[in-house]
């Protein structure tokens, strides 16, 4: 949807411009993770800023308010707040310079996307360029905001996934890590909160993976990172039923529907199949052991997808469960049991390469975890499965989740600068906001981001962060392919310093 950009704040922006002091020509803000509601996740994954700046500060300020004629644009606004707060409430003339000017007066600068910040460090700073628009900085605060906190949340989520995936697959399959990137599927697309939401976080996902069924996230990441499928590979599935190709299979003829599929419509490469439509177990026990000689046929592999129940007791198997049934057991012992296959080097079972498991219901870090380390336990590898990560994970969350609010530190008034900051004595110091200009730095000693405040202008222009938006125009942009390179080199600081620790834990 479209509306006028200068519409897209909350409504107690609108008077703000006309409540600063007299004299004031400088606001100076950033926007800041400040708080992890997850007490292992003490870093966020920057990404989304790009796509903010393409899409609103240049795209739809310039078709819906800069092209548009200045009486038509001017006259709508004052349409909506003659009628939101009353006839002449607001005055017009700050934004009829804004449209003489051509342009929005502002310079962004920001670290560079895919690195991991730490809580309470700034991801960017915005500033007005112009005196006469440093109502601007501020008024896009709400936007940012709104925009922006949800793909940094799924950058960081997915990022944990990766992590865990590189953990285990160390653990238990070796040095080939080149079947990670399809371990974790996006299936969230359905369960988010519109068309944007889904993109920005199907995208994010695919900094880290790529497996995804959100299709459109491949098509945001070619219009707005710079990605190109034709060049490398940006995000890819396989065939799959859902459980109305199986229902209208009928349930007295479910082997035969399996049977045709993989002989008939897929007689090669990969095809994943919902087998829980009726009887799960009846798949795995009765099935599988008629399809057995046709699936090692193959020239690729037929997956078996469960999708309802409880994902860790169905894969690594149910203590409670009668001793030696197939619930007992769980699905990937069972069917290993029938197709056997190879032993990593890391000394771990692994099924045969015609024969695998996908599970994308309800799956969490927490049960992740518990998938991995169950089946660990039980001598299996970790590359005996591929988890889908949905809605669940990646809408169960909130703007709160990392904290994430955007505050005014900096301002100038006659000319004279003044450090600003806020902080609430009813607060516990989550709302502490940092207080003047900003420098962010790479600490000697830890390797991580921090920041400096009540810094000097010539402290400010140090640093990590970067302009990347100035007077209208994008000056630094990042592709799809260098923040996940970035991904990369942060996932394999990350993995040394887990490893340092549980060294340094066993040494205690």
């Amino acid at each position: 949807m479209k509306f006028l950009p200068l519409l897209l704040k909350d409504g107690y922006k609108v008077g703000h411009r006309f409540q600063y002091p007299a004299g004031t020509g400088l606001v100076y803000s950033n926007l800041t993770p400040r708080k992890s509601r997850n007490a292992e996740i003490d870093e966020i994954v920057f990404f989304g800023l790009q796509y903010f700046i393409k899409e609103y500060l240049q795209q739809q300020f310039r078709e819906g308010f800069f092209d548009q004629p200045k009486e038509k644009a001017l006259a709508a606004y004052k349409r909506r707040m003659d009628y939101y707060l009353g006839p002449d409430s607001i005055a017009l003339d700050h934004l009829e310079a804004l449209h003489d000017l051509g342009y929005l007066p502002l310079e962004i600068k920001a670290l560079p996307e895919g690195c991991l910040v730490p809580m309470r460090v700034p991801v960017f700073t915005i500033r007005n360029t112009k005196p006469a628009f440093f109502w601007l900085t501020n008024m896009l605060e709400t936007l940012m905001s709104a925009v922006l906190w949800k793909p940094s949340t799924s950058a960081t989520t997915a990022f944990q996934y990766l992590k865990r995936f590189h953990e285990y697959a160390a653990a238990t399959v070796g040095e080939d890590d080149s079947f990670i990137g399809w371990q974790g599927h996006d299936f969230s697309f359905r369960g988010m909160s519109g068309m944007e939401d889904a993109v920005l976080s199907g995208a994010a996902h695919l900094l880290c993976f790529t497996g995804t069924d959100t299709i459109p996230a491949i098509d945001f990441l070619e219009l707005y990172y710079n990605a190109n499928c034709e060049a490398s590979l940006i995000g890819g599935s396989v065939p799959a039923t859902e459980h109305s190709v199986m229902c209208m299979g009928t349930q007295q003829d479910e082997v035969a529907t399996f049977r045709r599929l993989i002989n008939e419509i897929y007689p090669g490469g990969v095809v994943s199949i919902v087998s829980d439509t009726w009887d799960f177990w009846q798949v795995i026990t009765v099935f599988l052991p008629q399809l057995k000689a046709e699936i090692l046929r193959r020239n690729g592999k037929v997956v078996i997808r469960p999708d309802s129940g409880d994902p860790v007791k169905i894969i690594v198997g149910d203590e409670n469960a009668p001793v030696g049934s197939p619930e007992y057991k769980g699905a990937i012992e069972c069917m290993w049991e029938l197709f056997g296959g190879t032993i990593t080097p890391k000394g771990f079972k692994l099924l045969d390469a015609h024969i695998g498991l996908i599970y994308g219901d309800s799956i969490t870090l927490e049960r992740q975890e518990a998938i991995l380390s169950g089946l660990m336990k039980k001598g299996f590898a970790s590359y005996n499965v591929v988890l889908g990560i949905g809605s669940f994970t990646y809408e169960y969350v909130t703007r709160d989740s990392f904290g994430f609010a955007m505050k005014a530190t900096y301002g100038e008034v006659d000319g004279e600068g003044r450090a600003i900051f806020k902080d609430p004595k009813t607060d516990d110091g989550t709302k502490k906001s940092a207080k003047g200009l900003l420098q962010v730095y790479r600490d000697a000693s830890s390797g991580k981001l921090a920041v400096k405040d009540e810094c000097s202008w010539e402290e400010e222009a140090q640093g990590e962060l970067q302009t990347v938006f100035r007077n209208g125009t994008l000056v630094k942009e990042w592709s799809l392919e260098e923040i996940r390179q970035r991904i990369k080199q942060e996932l394999s600081t990350a993995l040394k310093q887990t490893k340092a620790d549980e060294n340094r834990s066993i040494a205690r």
